[in-house]
């Protein structure tokens, strides 16, 4: 058996989802991924795929010789590039997942500073309000908001940003401007699903180690938050948002912040990635770079 070669197999069938795509992928029969995945796992005596009739998914076990096949099989490239003296320019592809509006508020328009200075390094970007599968779709890194409890990422905290709550200039002609907690019982909120489908959403406030939870009335609900901010704008209710999210509608006027002294613990926004010896030099160069964007853009939120 081709040790390297199983390595290579074993991680494009994780990322690829099944034997045929990953035979694909590599230009081999589909007979000889299923040949070189049972003589790893025979080698190793141990099984690291589930398989159904539909897809595979990797055990415990899998998952950790995942991480390890990925270290191991970066190091090799880095050494190529050594030994071909191309260690200086970065290249390869990066896997990145994270929200559609952190995409736009804090990376987008800073990405062609990075992509000057690592012109070989090319990017993807997956665009997803849903917590990612990192392992399973292939992902180097994902960059996402609140607390995190996947064991299976380290998480590196690279900023902060506040919750606030706001709405449109007509919305509070109508029906008045909250002046305290309390007065949020009078109003009507924009709901976001956030996988609460079927429940009244509750807004937390903090005063000191008092947290006060507001259930809020909601005439709309909808899953998208660009949709979300818009319904706000439109005077749809009011609405309770990541602070990076509505500057500019604040400063154009489109949105109104309202409770400004009413406030709610901060929320850390982090970079993850899986668990290995070491990240590879291209990827260490993104999640450094994003670190230090995301960083910069958060001190004007």
């Amino acid at each position: 058996m081709d040790r390297l070669q199983a390595m290579v197999t074993f991680v494009r069938v994780i990322e690829a989802g099944s034997f045929k795509q990953a035979a694909d992928t590599l230009n081999v029969l589909a007979s000889t991924v299923t040949r070189n995945i049972k003589e790893l796992e025979s080698h190793l005596g141990t099984r690291l795929l589930n398989r159904t009739t539909r897809a595979v998914s990797a055990t415990d076990a899998g998952l950790r010789f995942y991480d390890s096949c990925k270290a191991i099989l970066r190091e090799l490239q880095e050494a190529e590039a050594q030994a071909s003296q191309q260690a200086e320019a970065l290249h390869g592809t990066i896997k990145i997942g994270t929200t559609s509006s952190l995409a736009r508020h804090c990376l987008i328009a800073a990405l062609p500073a990075f992509i000057r200075r690592h012109p070989r390094v090319k990017l993807e970007l997956h665009l997803s309000d849903i917590t990612a599968d990192v392992v399973r779709q292939g992902l180097d890194c994902v960059i996402r908001t609140g607390n995190l409890r996947n064991s299976q990422l380290v998480a590196r905290r690279i900023a902060r940003f506040h919750w606030i709550v706001c709405g449109a200039p007509d919305y509070l002609s109508q029906h008045g401007t909250p002046g305290n907690l309390q007065d949020l019982q009078q109003h009507v909120a924009v709901g976001y699903h956030g996988g609460q489908a079927g429940r009244l959403a509750h807004w937390n406030f903090q005063d000191g180690a008092q947290t006060t939870a507001i259930a809020m009335r909601e005439c709309i609900r909808v899953d998208d938050t660009d949709a979300y901010v818009e319904a706000g704008i439109a005077g749809l209710g009011l609405i309770r948002v990541a602070s990076y999210m509505v500057r500019d509608h604040l400063a154009a006027g489109r949105l109104v912040r309202v409770l400004e002294a009413a406030n709610a613990e901060p929320e850390p926004i982090s970079v993850l990635y899986p668990h290995s010896r070491h990240l590879s030099p291209v990827v260490r160069a993104f999640v450094d770079w994003g670190s230090e964007v995301v960083a910069r853009a958060s001190s004007q939120w």
